[in-house]
């Protein structure tokens, strides 16, 4: 969810006012995901190396998200959404860690949609700690942060980067990128995500499929 800053630069506003706008469009992408029948939707909230923002900006962001936590509950509850946050907690404050708990565990039995939310999040370090796990058991790769394999990845801001998202997921991800902020981002742009994505062959090392296949059951 890459731009919010520059969205309220552009429009010579203070960076908090994007980051209050970035939110109202992160409701509105899982509110229409969750109608378009998206099963598992992960939003970057937070990065490892966001910690590098000067404190007042991390501070918003923090309080902005566990305001955010306690309004939307209410609507995760009544459209089976489950709500997880994946990331380090031992560095957020201790009322968002509680807020993220309760959250998580009230929307635990919800089947429509599983919301992931990546705070303080880092998939380098989620993969060496899922291989420090593993290591003299032989277990295969796990961890709490380590999720199901990844079908589309889409950033917005302008970028071309995964920057340390989920890259052990992305291995065979589709990609999109957006020459919109996330502020702008609107359900239209969704749509023609997803159409592009509907469009591609999805072969995972296979030689594509003959044009006059037949298929029997």
């Amino acid at each position: 969810m890459d731009g919010n800053g520059r969205w309220a630069t552009g429009k010579g506003r203070p960076r908090w006012m994007g980051h209050v706008r970035g939110a109202h469009t992160a409701r509105e992408v899982v509110s229409y995901c969750a109608q378009r029948g998206v099963e598992q939707l992960t939003l970057y909230a937070f990065s490892s190396d966001n910690w590098k923002r000067p404190a007042d900006e991390v501070g918003f962001l923090f309080d902005l998200f566990a305001s955010h936590l306690e309004r939307q509950l209410a609507k995760l509850l009544k459209h089976g959404i489950r709500l997880s946050v994946i990331g380090r907690r031992d560095r957020l404050p201790r009322a968002l860690c509680d807020a993220i708990a309760a959250a998580e565990a009230r929307t635990a039995d919800g089947r429509r949609m599983h919301l992931r939310v990546a705070v303080d999040y880092s998939s380098r370090a989620a993969i060496h700690e899922a291989f420090a796990m593993a290591e003299g058991r032989g277990d295969a790769l796990s961890s709490p942060n380590i999720l199901p394999p990844v079908d589309l990845v889409l950033r917005t801001g302008g970028e071309r980067r995964l920057s340390d998202f989920l890259l052990w997921e992305s291995a065979y991800a589709e990609l999109a990128f957006l020459d919109v902020n996330f502020p702008d981002l609107s359900t239209a742009d969704l749509d023609g995500v997803f159409a592009d994505y509907a469009k591609r062959e999805r072969r995972y090392g296979d030689v594509p499929a003959p044009a006059n296949a037949k298929v029997s059951a």
